[in-house]
């Protein structure tokens, strides 16, 4: 078995949401090579957070489920996931 990358794209409930705090969140929750900020609008900023996990039945939907129940978290989406 090899790794998943997985890409998620997080939103945070509004534009006064600690960006930093929820990185740190973000971080403890799950394994993370690397987030980005992207812009949206209105100030909103969505967080696109990569993050390589061991292959296994579910582990993209345990990564989005832990990202989604994160304080300050508006939504959890997975863009992209493949095989490294």
């Amino acid at each position: 078995m090899g790794n998943v990358a997985i890409i998620v794209k997080v939103m945070p409930e509004s534009p006064d949401v600690d960006r930093e705090a929820l990185k740190a969140a973000i971080r403890a929750a799950v394994p993370v090579d690397d987030i980005k900020e992207e812009p949206i609008g209105f100030g909103l900023v969505a967080l696109k957070v990569v993050s390589v996990v061991p292959d296994k039945a579910g582990a993209p939907d345990e990564v989005e489920k832990a990202l989604q129940n994160l304080e300050g978290v508006g939504s959890a989406e997975i863009l992209e996931s493949t095989l490294v």
